[in-house]
């Protein structure tokens, strides 16, 4: 036999089709006999001598059976491992004992049958992975069915195929023959490097052959088999050059073995004593280049960084500032490793306590602080994101880095306002971390009410000025260095740190901090303090003055100088940072109505934190805020990790309860329900209408849900009917809760009408009207919360005899309210629930009518005659927004500063009776008569659906006539409704139309038309009726019943403009517009011919008028109402308005306005011309912001294309370089996204050549041509180099002669200036 050369052969291994075998022997898979003979003479001669494996024909036996192994059965393959694996363990053995005690004669002989046995092994690794991977090919085939045997065969079938071949179970026992196969010195038998390295690659290959393989790389035993095979190859036989480029190629082709490549380095350090291999790969790592379109390379090596320096920190710092140089990578992925790199470091640095230097530990932590600041700024947004969620690891440390916490955290703020979602998301996210972790409770227990800090500051600094004026600290004090214990202090400040605020509080509560406790200091005000403080050794020998005494009474004081200093830098550290959290709290409460919902969620998060430390802006810019969200659609969404998130809805709903209803521990039961009761009636103070309305929906969930216990809303009911003398705000507070509750569950309110009526509508209620106001919205409640359904006929209220004590209350509370303003509120609410509740509520305002009437007008007759029949509108829009514009002049009644006691004449000067008049009674009166009309024609609307509704279900006649006749109905129109139960459901409808149209409001019996005239004289003659309150009343009354007939409407609706523009007072003004939107729904062709009215009311120089003319007007338009002709610009001037409300509500129009097809394409000139010029026209910087929100909504490339056009041509007609400017900054703001829009601009260039002399027109064109440039397309660029070069050219040459043009126009128009001057002084001369 030729000599065995182990590198030969594995060289020639790697193409087996061309390996020659001197002896080879057939494989035929069909003859596993002469497979079995051939193995068993092999396998018998191994095993009576290792060293037959040298002999040619046992060795191309195992050969032969390798080359094809595809045609071995399972047990074939499990007894040629075992023959090779003993034979190869009885060799080792032996070679270990003969280099141990015999010649080298002797122990060298071992040196081929060992190569031989490890080639084979080798390659019996390579083969055994084909075969697994056949076998597990050929178990995923379906099986076949077996004949005649049924289970039994079927069991026996499987068995023998599962104990055929498992080459995962084998390969733990392999590795372990391959690490006893490296107990060999084999410096001693293989004396050259190449032979050695050869004969160990050949032992370490198998062990990275199977790290290729995920599955295996999941075997605890497996993995660390690989792991010693590779660790003693390196430390004892050289391996480490070998390693590193295998571990190299394993990472670069492997994505599985990133994470256990570092865990076999970290053995091979901290087991094996040996780090130089990590450090070289660390190097080559460091010098690695990463391109930032390769995607796979860069997530394997930066998972290998990170894992390995969380695994030995100390080596990667050696070489961190080589793998710091990857910050400036291209591939994001390697920025992010280092990144988190740094974090780990850092960690690793402030936990080891072995460290020489305490400076120089800050120093490195400091610096590496600085290097994490810097990627806030990445340009990654997966960067950005990464170095928050590393600093949030670091901020769960025991160690607090108070020098780094105010710096992170204002750089956190600014990220708030990043572009991407998941930047603002991890900000919010760490600025609560931030809060949680803080350093500033060791003396307080953790709250950072900025109040109390404010004055615990304020206080420190006042005893520190005392003791100066008083002298104490003219001579440096005396203090020792173990003055103060900074271990100590440390320690204690960090765990108390991390306690939450309740748990601090708790833990304070025994006994309080005394107020000269000293604060806990950063380690560098403590060495800062230590170096001022001491003083020189002759400073302290300088004391013969001083008795013993004295020097004690000294260094005490000096110890309590100490510790003011020090808790005054303390109070100051801390107070900087709850004005950086204070300060983001408003950009965090905008994030509130991010479309983002993890970003929302994120934000709940971090208010309701906030709010647990008692923060002041937690409860304005957040708690209150995301009420807002329970109207949101509560879907489950998956978040960017893969977890799924909660609804905004119901986090909203949990955050409330574990804020204001979850009981606290160690508490009583009763004291649990006080607290609970006291937490509903707080969240109704100073509460908006539109925050009560939110809290009402909110507390609807939870009552629906079972969340609110029965004993809160017993004791609820105890505040309110409480007979002690109580704040009017906690029984104000008690029954508006009680009434929301009562939304979701009626009978809350049903089983204590008693109560209302008694303190409501009783004593109390009568000094205080809003608590009967209140009581009024609670007693609504008892009709029952069921939303009604459009079209629907089924009409789900329950409605009381006119009889009730109920309607007797309310009758009273109106008629004998005090006279304040609160009363117009009062009375609003009282009246809703009269026609809520009343089965004929029209009888009962009769009378409250005719009663006020008598009061203003004396004993005089009134119209005897009831009011008509009430019966319902066909259009519910109308009543619903006069009820906005009611609750509006409800408002507007409480801001005016009239002395509401005052019983002014309601003109001055008049003789007549009613000049005599009390101007409040009639003040009053004219409120109800407005609002019981609209609430008639609401009334009209359930009439007419309950006709409807006994028309489908048949026998309306007799309905109407019988016993079940509803009591809607009116005895006095009896006949003629039994006429109209018989005919067609129009007929209903045309009925309803009529009554409402010609008799509410010209009835020769309707109550309500003897106040028509009178509305229209009072609104009309302003200077006779002077009265602020009467005012407001009449012109609301007024606009309530211009809402009624259209005939009143035609009649009169010219006086209702005319208020609206020379009325002074901007409540009357806000209600007239908000009463417009009424009418345009009503009768919409009084607005379209006056629309340029309601326009009107964008320029008011009063906010709220503006505002609500904003609101109506976005109402109008979104629901087609009104169309816009020509106005767009007035609502686009609103865009930049001072008032951050009216500019967000038009930024909301302009949103929906884009969902229209075409809308604001169609008006984009208009909107530019009226911006641009004319009197309407605003400043460039405005009109420039305002064109690029707009533009933003043109997305489409043909409406681009066209604006282009139509741009180039007005660009023809402008004549002021204002107008220039202005249209070729619209030109700018379009995208260019085709060579259609470009080819357009290129086309109109004649209209512009003569306007690119002005050099903001000409920069705005170079930006175009630049934007054009910069287009890429998926072939490369989208408009050829050249023909964007030249018409670059010509716009060059455009601009030169247009300046030229100019030169030239300057000097003709000065030579005809001289001219003239000449042609007059020879006039003169002739003269």
């Amino acid at each position: 036999m030729a000599p065995f050369s182990l590198q030969e052969e594995v060289q020639a291994l790697q193409d087996l089709d061309t390996y020659h075998i001197a002896h080879e022997h057939e494989i035929d898979p069909n003859d596993q006999g002469n497979i079995s003979g051939l193995l068993a003479g092999a396998v018998e001669a191994v095993a009576t001598s290792p060293e037959a494996i040298t002999e040619p024909d046992v060795f191309d036996v195992y050969r032969s059976l390798l080359k094809h192994a595809g045609a071995l059965q399972g047990a074939t393959m499990n007894q040629l491992l075992d023959s090779l694996s003993s034979g190869l363990h009885a060799e080792v053995e032996q070679t270990i004992h003969d280099v141990e005690h015999e010649d080298q004669d002797v122990f060298m002989g071992h040196k081929q049958p060992l190569e031989m046995y490890v080639f084979l092994l080798h390659w019996f690794v390579s083969a055994a992975e084909k075969v697994s991977a056949k076998n597990d090919e050929e178990g995923t085939a379906p099986a076949k069915p077996t004949r005649g045997r049924g289970k039994a065969a079927a069991g026996r079938a499987s068995s023998r195929k599962s104990a055929a071949w498992s080459w995962a179970s084998q390969i733990p026992a392999t590795l372990v023959l391959l690490s006893k196969v490296l107990r060999i010195k084999t410096h001693r038998i293989w004396t050259t490097t190449a032979e050695r390295d050869a004969f160990i690659n050949c032992v370490t290959r198998p062990a990275y052959h199977v790290t290729e393989s995920k599955e295996y790389m999941k075997d605890a035993d497996i993995k660390l088999g690989v792991y010693k095979v590779i660790c003693v190859a390196v430390k004892f036989h050289g391996h480490g050059f070998g390693a590193q480029i295998s571990i190299m190629q394993c990472l670069q082709y492997f994505e599985h073995l990133a994470e256990p490549m570092a865990e076999a380095l970290t053995v091979l350090v901290k087991e094996f004593d040996h780090p130089q291999l990590a450090e070289e790969i660390l190097r080559e790592v460091a010098g690695k280049t990463f391109s930032a379109n390769d995607s796979k390379s860069p997530r394997v090596f930066s998972r290998f960084l990170v894992h390995l320096t969380q695994l030995v920190p100390r080596l990667v710092l050696k070489q961190a500032s080589l793998l710091l140089t990857h910050l400036d990578s291209e591939s994001y992925p390697m920025r992010m490793a280092v990144v988190e790199m740094i974090g780990e470091l850092i960690k690793d640095i402030a936990l080891n306590e072995e460290e020489d230097e305490k400076g120089k530990r800050e120093k490195r932590i400091r610096g590496l602080f600085e290097l994490l600041c810097e990627r806030f700024l990445d340009l990654s947004a997966f960067v950005r994101v990464k170095v928050m969620n590393t600093i949030m690891k670091l901020c769960d440390m025991p160690q607090k880095f108070p020098q780094q916490r105010l710096k992170i955290t204002e750089l956190t703020i600014a990220s708030l306002e990043d572009k991407m979602s998941s930047v603002r998301k991890a900000a919010i996210a760490l600025l609560s971390k931030l809060l949680t972790t803080h350093p500033y409770g060791l003396m307080h227990g953790g709250e950072l009410n900025m109040g109390k800090w404010e004055e615990r500051y304020a206080a420190v600094s006042k005893d520190l000025d005392a003791l100066e004026k008083v002298g104490e600290l003219e001579k440096p004090p005396v203090v020792r260095e173990d003055a103060v214990d900074d271990e100590e202090m440390d320690e204690d400040q960090e765990s108390d740190a991390e306690a939450t605020p309740k748990v601090k509080r708790e833990q304070l509560s025994g006994s309080d901090t005394e107020p000269d406790e000293p604060a806990e200091p950063s380690q560098e005000e403590q060495g800062e303090g230590r170096a001022k403080l001491k003083p020189r050794k002759s400073d302290i020998l300088d004391l013969s003055g001083l008795n013993n005494e004295q020097a004690v009474l000294a260094t005490l004081e000096s110890h309590h100088v100490a510790h003011l200093k020090l808790r005054k830098r303390y109070y100051a550290e801390g107070l900087s940072f709850i004005r950086q959290l204070e300060a983001a709290m408003p950009t965090i409460g905008a994030l509130l109505g991010s479309k983002a919902k993890a970003e929302v969620l994120e934000a709940m998060d971090f208010f309701r934190t906030a709010h647990e430390y008692e923060m002041d802006g937690a409860n304005k810019h957040g708690i209150k805020q995301m009420l807002h969200l329970v109207w949101t659609k509560d879907n489950t969404t998956v978040d960017e990790d893969g977890k799924e998130l909660k609804g905004v809805k119901a986090r909203l709903v949990e955050c409330y309860r574990s804020l204001y209803f979850d009981p606290v521990a160690d508490m009583e039961p009763k004291q649990q329900v006080n607290r609970i009761t006291k937490n509903m009636i707080e969240l109704t103070y100073e509460a908006t209408l539109a925050h009560l309305t939110s809290l009402e929906e909110l507390l609807r969930t939870m009552m629906d849900d079972d969340q609110i216990h029965g004993d809160v809303i017993g004791k609820l009911w105890a505040v309110y009917s409480s007979a002690k003398p109580i704040p009017q705000e906690q029984r104000r507070g008690a029954i508006l809760i009680l009434g929301m509750l009562a939304v979701a569950r009626r009978s809350i309110v049903q089983e204590r009408v008693e109560t209302l009526l008694k303190i409501g509508l009783g004593p109390l209620g009568k000094t205080d009207l809003v608590l009967a106001r209140y009581t009024c919205i609670a007693l609504q409640r008892l009709s029952g919360s069921a939303k009604k359904v459009k079209g629907s006929l089924i009409d789900k209220s329950v409605r009381l005899p006119m009889d009730s004590a109920v309607f007797r209350k309310l009758a009273e509370a109106i008629e004998n309210g005090a006279r304040t303003k609160d009363w117009f509120g009062m009375a609003e609410q009282a009246i809703n629930t009269i026609y809520a509740l009343g089965e004929r509520p029209d009888q009962l305002c009769d009378s409250i009518i005719q009663s006020f009437t008598r009061k203003v007008f004396g004993s005089a007759p009134v119209a005897k005659d009831r009011t008509p029949t009430p019966t319902q509108s066909t259009q519910p829009a109308p009543s619903q927004d006069v009820s906005m514009a009611d609750e509006t002049a409800s408002e507007a009644t409480v801001d005016q500063s009239v002395d509401s006691t005052a019983t002014g004449n309601v003109s001055g000067g008049s003789s007549s009776s009613m000049d005599q008049m009390d101007s409040f009674v009639l003040s009053q009166l004219l409120f109800i008569v407005g609002h019981v009309a609209i609430k008639q024609i609401v009334f009209l609307e359930i009439v007419e659906r309950e006709w409807k509704r006994q028309k489908e279900g048949g026998g309306v006649k007799d309905k109407l006539v019988g016993e079940s006749s509803p009591p809607q109905s009116s005895t006095g129109k009896g006949e003629e409704l039994d006429q109209v139960a018989g005919n067609a459901e129009d007929e209903i409808g045309d009925r309803v139309a009529a009554i409402r149209e010609s008799e509410l409001l010209y009835g020769p019996h309707s109550l309500l038309a003897r106040f028509g005239p009178m509305l229209v004289h009072i609104c009309g003659s302003p200077r006779k009726f002077k009265n602020p309150i009467l005012r407001t009343t009449a012109t609301l009354a007024f606009a309530k019943f211009l809402c009624v007939s259209s005939q009143f409407c035609d009649a009169h609706h010219r006086l209702l403009f005319k208020i609206l523009e020379t009325s002074r007072d901007a409540i009357i003004r806000s209600n007239i517009v908000i009463a417009l939107g009424d009418l345009a729904v009503c009768f919409s062709n009084v607005i379209d011919e006056n629309n340029a009215e309601l326009y009107r009311g964008l320029s008011d120089a009063n906010e709220r008028v503006k505002k609500n003319t904003l609101m109506v007007l976005t109402h109008l338009i979104l629901n087609g109402m009104i169309k816009i002709k020509g106005q767009l610009g007035e609502m686009a001037k609103c865009l930049e308005d001072k008032d951050q409300r009216i500019a967000d509500l038009a930024k909301l129009f302009f949103t929906e306005l884009s969902t229209k097809e075409n809308a604001i394409y169609n008006n984009l000139p208009d909107v530019i011309s009226h911006l641009s010029v004319g009197d309407h026209a605003v400043d460039e910087e405005t009109f420039q912001s305002t064109m690029k929100y707009i533009f933003t909504f043109i997305e489409k490339e043909k409406q681009a294309e066209n604006i282009v056009e139509k741009l180039c041509q007005r660009m023809r007609l402008a004549e002021e370089p204002r107008q220039w400017r202005d249209i070729a900054f619209c030109l700018s703001l379009l995208p260019f996204k085709s060579d259609r829009s470009m080819k357009k601009l290129i086309e109109g260039l004649p209209f512009y050549q003569d306007k690119l002399h002005e050099p903001v027109v000409f920069e705005l064109f170079n930006d175009i041509l630049t934007k054009a440039r910069q287009r890429p397309t998926k072939t490369g660029p989208s408009k050829p180099e050249a023909e964007l070069n030249e018409f670059e050219a010509i716009l060059l040459e455009a601009k030169q002669q247009g300046e030229e043009d100019q030169a030239l126009e300057k000097r003709v128009e000065s030579k005809k200036a001289a001219a003239k001057k000449r042609a007059s002084r020879r006039t003169t001369t002739k003269r």
